[in-house]
């Protein structure tokens, strides 16, 4: 019994629920993925899964058991990373999924910075302000603002970026200076489709602010285009606002009110041991991103 391959099929079959699932993600035969799955079962002496016409779920052992085959896995990948990286250079393909505006901008930056170190690394960013589905969509890696993950993914935490009020000059000259959180209610704000609610720190406590205005959009970009245009006010993390607050095209509103700093999680599904590509690419990431993102202060 190939004992890596049947834990990569019990893991597999256990996050996507079916066996004919797990053989399309392996790209092997659903008789393999089968047969993997009853040499593991009788080599271990339990049963993993119960099964149905309609689903397969995890026994209460097959759950104890998904814990240290996942952890396995991961140990299996790590050696192949670095044996890899003594001598053989990076191979292969990645799909990210990343927020618009964060692709578009810090993201680039590092991918382009990657490709250029290991020239035979493809990598394919799937942008978009929704989350992905990982197992659907076939991502390696999502990267997500987030307070806390998702259960049933493993994480890890990139840096921590805060967000900033902003507006145009111009808007405030034609409007008024916000003083309080409160007073956004008689602006014109700009928002993004999930977050019809702003959020602010006094002391310990978090306030959300309802706020209305002439925009809604599924795409940052738009919103801060609008912004720069003296149409409203906009929260931005300050990875999309710092260049425009920096070249003084917008600027920061409530500086003194604390927003919620968001961390930048890199997660993927504990169903997959990383591949040494993907692996590296990820810890590439930490060593660029060594600080937290902060809002530029004039």
């Amino acid at each position: 019994m190939d004992k890596v391959a049947a834990l990569t099929s019990f893991v597999e079959v256990a996050n996507t629920g079916s066996f004919t699932r797990a053989a399309e993600q392996l790209e092997l035969s659903r008789v393999k993925v089968t047969r993997h799955v009853q040499e593991l079962e009788s080599w271990l002496n339990i049963r993993l899964f119960h099964r149905t016409t309609r689903k397969v779920t995890l026994t209460a052992p097959g759950q104890d058991m998904m814990l240290h085959c996942q952890r396995i896995l991961n140990e299996v990948a790590g050696l192949e990373s670095l044996a890899r990286s003594h001598d053989e250079e990076l191979i292969g393909e990645i799909r990210i999924a990343t927020p618009i505006g964060f692709g578009q901008n810090l993201l680039y930056e590092q991918v382009e910075s990657f490709t250029a170190r290991h020239p035979k690394v493809v990598i394919q960013l799937m942008m978009s302000d929704r989350n992905a589905q990982l197992v659907d969509e076939r991502i390696d890696v999502a990267l997500r603002f987030s307070e806390q993950v998702d259960e049933g993914l493993i994480a890890r935490r990139l840096m921590a970026i805060e967000s900033a009020v902003c507006c145009s000059a111009q808007y405030v000259l034609e409007h008024g200076q916000v003083s309080t959180p409160e007073q956004l209610t008689q602006h014109n704000c700009l928002i993004h489709i999930s977050q019809r609610r702003w959020s602010f720190l006094a002391g310990q406590q978090l306030t959300r602010v309802p706020v209305s205005g002439s925009l809604c959009a599924n795409d940052l970009g738009v919103l801060v285009r609008a912004a720069l245009n003296g149409a409203g006010i906009v929260y931005l993390p300050c990875d999309l606002a710092n260049p425009y607050l920096k070249s003084g095209q917008l600027i920061q509103l409530l500086p003194d009110v604390p927003l919620p700093v968001m961390s930048l999680w890199a997660v993927y599904l504990s169903r997959s041991y990383q591949r040494p590509v993907v692996r590296a690419f990820i810890d590439f990431l930490l060593g660029q991103w060594q600080q937290d993102l902060g809002v530029f202060k004039n």
